[in-house]
């Protein structure tokens, strides 16, 4: 009682709750008066200041900045990586006949080839498409091409397969060709919507007339399996009801060779009821060097962005400015990443030698032999043609 009178006599406030010691002079001030934050503030030293208002801001706009790089570059922590594949050495010599060839692989020759179909999911590769068919020309039975006026994101694109068909009349004769209106639903994840298509494929390949123990190849319109790969599938005997191909990885141009890591082309034995077209793991079979996968392989600037905002993986496009065309430009002249990211690997060994531009190379042998023939035309896919065109 004598200490509250004292307090009041003087002008002060007496605070009967327990306060902690940062605080004790001025937890119970009047509003008005120095706030509890301030109180504490007071308590913090040049150092503290320094950490609060430096470190800790930084720190968040890294993470904002930064944050997929480095989830990314920390993958080996959280995931495993794959179960290795059992690879299957390829055997190839053009002065080698189909029956040593088969023999080399282990298996026995067929007194007659396999019909093969290839089908295919495409949004707008037109020139990597007529890549991809002039090298299987000679050994498909069957083209078939699904398209959609949705991409797998969900905004709306032209039919830039049927606005461009004149230019395939080559293979006008063995072509299925069908069409899928797009679901537009707004927030979905894009696997859902590329799902959908490639169950709409599967429906496709039964109007084209596909039977049992027919080839049926799966893959990216980007992913181009090698013809002596397909000739020598179809000849063969016994080979896996499955086998998926590992292709040369290439970005931009085949001036960029990546790796030789692309393993989701697959070739089936085609099983009614059974088979599905997919795109994803399917058997631990892998044949060596069987062909070529061209990823962000355009010849148009604005194709890099339709792309960039289109296809399953539209996410990585985190900040406005990496669909600026200068910037993009640079990136593939440079081999970069397009959407500044970290490797893709799951050791940190692999990391660290992946880290930065994709080296140049120089070499344009065992490309696929129309594009050699017709260079001239398709100069930017070849190396030392890094300039896009900017339609």
């Amino acid at each position: 009682m004598e200490k509250m009178l004292m307090m009041a006599e003087q002008g002060g406030h007496y605070c009967s709750k327990k306060t902690d010691n940062l605080c004790d002079d001025c937890c119970c001030q009047e509003s008005g008066r120095l706030t509890r934050i301030r109180c504490i503030m007071r308590g913090l030293d040049f150092k503290s200041y320094i950490f609060l208002f430096t470190v800790i801001p930084l720190f968040i706009l890294g993470m904002y900045l930064h944050g997929q790089k480095i989830s990314y570059f920390l993958r080996p922590l959280w995931e495993k990586p794959p179960k290795p594949f059992h690879q299957i050495p390829h055997y190839y010599n053009e002065n080698v006949t189909m029956e040593n060839l088969c023999r080399l692989h282990g298996w026995g020759v067929r007194e007659y080839p396999r019909r093969v179909y290839d089908a295919v999911l495409f949004s707008n590769e037109v020139d990597l498409l007529t890549v991809r068919w002039k090298e299987l020309y000679p050994y498909i039975t069957q083209f078939v091409l699904l398209e959609s006026n949705s991409t797998f994101s969900g905004l709306p694109k032209p039919l830039v397969f049927a606005a461009n068909r004149h230019q395939f009349k080559f293979v006008e004769p063995r072509l299925t060709y069908g069409t899928i209106a797009g679901r537009f639903k707004s927030g979905e994840n894009p696997f859902v919507e590329e799902a959908y298509q490639r169950v709409a494929l599967d429906q496709l390949l039964r109007i084209a007339g596909i039977t049992d123990d027919d080839l049926l190849i799966m893959s990216d319109v980007d992913e181009i399996p090698s013809r002596h790969t397909i000739n020598l599938l179809r000849w063969c005997d016994d080979i896996p009801q499955v086998l998926h191909l590992q292709l040369k990885n290439y970005l931009y141009s085949f001036e960029f060779h990546v790796d030789d890591k692309s393993w989701r082309a697959s070739v089936h034995r085609y099983q009614s009821g059974k088979t599905r077209y997919a795109h994803y793991r399917q058997t631990d079979a892998l044949l060596a060097d069987a062909g070529w996968h061209c990823s962000f392989c355009f010849r148009h600037i604005s194709d890099f962005i339709f792309k960039m905002k289109a296809y399953s993986h539209n996410d990585r496009v985190r900040f406005p400015h990496f669909l600026n065309p200068k910037r993009i430009q640079k990136v593939i002249c440079n081999g970069d990443d397009l959407f500044d990211m970290i490797p893709e690997e799951y050791t940190f060994k692999e990391i660290i030698g992946k880290l930065g531009p994709v080296p140049h190379s120089y070499s344009a042998v065992h490309l696929p032999s129309y594009l050699l023939e017709n260079a001239e035309n398709y100069k930017y896919l070849l190396p030392g043609n890094c300039i896009r065109e900017r339609g």
